[in-house]
């Protein structure tokens, strides 16, 4: 988990992987796009996307955790379960602890190993935003690009601010279609196959979809804004659902965990009647089978 954080934060705020420069034609209709100033002044600027993507599903959990709980402390009794299974006769682990702290550990690591996919990607490919070259500004009387229509591959050839030049090389995949969609698929299948209440047959489909559709609008946005393309958006939707599958399905194993209240077998059970009386068995046979061999080796001669 350490390395993971690491790792995202040296692709996010560091220089130590170099974006690679890919090149353009001159006035290419694809990146001539307007551009509508930095990501703070979107729809959607990153800070709340972050804090949603980040409080949501901790207090989604959190509380649908801590109902459940409380649900099945009333009729159970949990003074002497889950004591001996979890830290032994010395320590006491609540249950709820174990299982929010579990599945929101699960979602953070996946949550950053998304951003490392969508970094990797940006960093890789180099591709170019819609607004590449509103931002980039080059001098196309001194590249020659008066007559002929040329491809440019130089890193020099852009006269604009070098932080938004640099942002606008890092298009594909989109990072906050991905981290969108990672959130709200691992929030809905964490509702579907955790919320077992009868009466929530339509409200669990209702959430989930309403989870879908604010991360599918957030692609839409970026689309809007001329800040990624639609490849770009469909890829970072893919990746995002992709991990979020993973982690639910191969990680949680679908979110069935111990439950909040697990009996322990008694330890009577361990010293069961057949395993004590397996032994006399054997002997028995044993010596019918050595009274019977003096009779038969008798009948052969």
């Amino acid at each position: 988990m350490a390395g993971t954080v690491m790792l995202a934060y040296y692709f996010e705020y560091t220089d130590t992987f170099s974006v690679h420069i890919q090149g353009f034609f001159c006035n290419d209709n694809a990146y001539t796009k307007p551009y509508l100033g930095p990501e703070e002044s979107g729809a959607i600027p990153p800070a709340v996307l972050y804090a949603v993507v980040a409080g949501v599903p901790a207090l989604v959990i959190t509380v649908t955790e801590s109902v459940l709980f409380l649900l099945q402390y009333v009729s159970e009794d949990l003074d002497n379960r889950e004591k001996i299974i979890v830290m032994g006769d010395c320590c006491y682990l609540n249950p709820l602890v174990r299982r929010t702290f579990r599945f929101l550990g699960v979602y953070a690591f996946g949550l950053f190993a998304t951003d490392i996919f969508v970094n990797a990607g940006q960093v890789v490919t180099g591709n170019l935003s819609p607004h590449f070259l509103t931002v980039c500004k080059p001098n196309y009387t001194a590249l020659g690009c008066q007559q002929v229509v040329r491809f440019i591959n130089q890193q020099e050839v852009c006269t604009g601010n070098e932080d938004d030049v640099l942002h606008a090389r890092k298009s594909f995949p989109s990072k906050e279609a991905a981290i969108s969609v990672y959130a709200a698929v691992y929030v809905a299948m964490y509702i579907t196959f955790s919320v077992k209440a009868k009466g929530t047959r339509l409200a669990k489909p209702v959430l989930s979809l309403g989870l879908m559709c604010l991360a599918f609008l957030t692609g839409i946005n970026r689309v809007v804004e001329y800040r990624n393309h639609w490849s770009d958006v469909i890829a970072g939707f893919i990746i995002g659902g992709a991990i979020a599958v993973f982690m639910v399905v191969c990680v949680v194993k679908n979110f069935k965990g111990k439950p909040l209240l697990d009996e322990i077998p008694p330890e009577e059970s361990v010293s069961s009647g057949p395993m004590i009386s397996q032994p006399r068995m054997e002997h028995t046979m044993e010596k019918y089978i050595a009274s019977q061999n003096p009779i038969t080796y008798a009948e052969i001669t």
